[in-house]
């Protein structure tokens, strides 16, 4: 079955062809972060002016990689959410047109819940039950995963997620957006015991996450808590130090916090899946901290936003459904995964 994806819950817009599930004949993003860059984060706006300038040379470009014809088609799988409600619907709104034009099921697809299917692809299948992690610009989230499209929720972010912390932290460093890759960048040559930052704790869930407490004892270290009464000398040398204890810090909690997980149930493989897992620095403590668990990481191409993920899913969606979704499918700004 060849699966046509489509993916616009943020600032990337894909679209994918994928066979059964597994093999990408073709994955194009058009990203709009250069746009966002001058604003220090996703202006919404402009990410659903960039998502209908670019959706239709995407879906070009896709179909001239795989080299198969609109006709060859059998499903046509969308994000449905969560994310950004207006590019959302851009999307949405073209995936319904092409299901109609091509008489083809429509099938909405969780985001979230894609991410953690994307280290799937290419590969076999992991064994069950397993702990699930996604960790992005917008979730951060601990998961026990009986199968694909079975989830039992762990934990949760109570405030920022992780990469929305890698990019508040990274701005008061005065680093680019996005700032994930910048932090890592320049943590490579800092000290990462040289701030005593902690970890957020959550008395009543102390396996969900708050990184909000971690991004203000960064703000703290370099201005004060009034903000004026210091301002340190932001040399190359402090911000590596800053970006390797903070990276350390959050990365680490993230880690302990798996390492309970785990113990609530026989674990047989830890699946992890967003843009946080481009980050070396976590995959070496995961390998350090788990070794003789399996550890599914996605590819470097599907960690972030993409339309493979949601083509691959789709296809499994499908199947489990037997049938397609109606065309009033909603796009969702909040969905529960499973």
């Amino acid at each position: 079955m060849l699966v046509l994806g489509i993916e616009s819950t943020c600032d990337e817009t894909g679209v994918a062809i994928v066979e059964d599930g597994k093999r990408i004949l073709a994955n194009v993003v058009a990203s709009s972060a250069d746009i966002h860059r001058q604003y220090g984060g996703v202006f919404p706006e402009l990410a659903c002016r960039r998502h209908i300038d670019a959706l239709l040379p995407v879906l070009d470009e896709a179909f001239r990689k795989a080299g198969v014809d609109r006709s060859e088609i059998d499903l046509v799988a969308v994000a449905q959410g969560p994310g950004l409600i207006g590019a959302l619907l851009i999307g949405m709104n073209a995936a319904k047109g092409l299901a109609i034009a091509w008489n083809k099921p429509l099938i909405g697809v969780n985001h979230v819940e894609a991410h953690l299917y994307a280290s799937f692809m290419g590969k076999e299948d992991p064994e069950f039950p397993a702990l699930g992690i996604v960790l992005s610009g917008g979730h951060t989230l601990l998961l026990k995963v009986h199968g694909i499209g079975e989830y039992e929720p762990i934990a949760t972010t109570v405030d920022d997620a992780i990469g929305e912390a890698f990019d508040k932290v990274a701005a008061l460093l005065s680093l680019p957006y996005p700032g994930g890759p910048e932090i890592e960048r320049i943590a490579r040559e800092g000290n990462p015991e040289k701030f005593p930052f902690r970890a957020g704790f959550v008395k009543k869930s102390p396996l969900d996450f708050s990184f909000s407490g971690l991004k203000t004892s960064v703000l703290y270290a370099l201005k004060g808590q009034n903000g004026v009464e210091k301002n340190i000398s932001l040399t190359d040398k402090t911000k590596a130090d800053v970006a390797a204890s903070f990276q350390e810090t959050a990365l680490g909690d993230v880690v302990e916090k798996a390492k309970k997980a785990i113990q609530s149930f026989e674990c047989r493989s830890i699946i992890l899946g967003g843009g946080v897992c481009n980050n070396e620095r976590l995959k070496k403590m995961f390998e350090v901290e788990f070794q003789k668990i399996p550890i599914l990481w996605p590819p470097k191409g599907l960690t972030l936003d993409n339309a493979a993920m949601i083509a691959g899913l789709g296809f499994h969606k499908f199947l489990r459904k037997e049938g397609g979704d109606p065309l009033d499918l909603d796009a969702l700004t909040r969905i529960p995964i499973g």
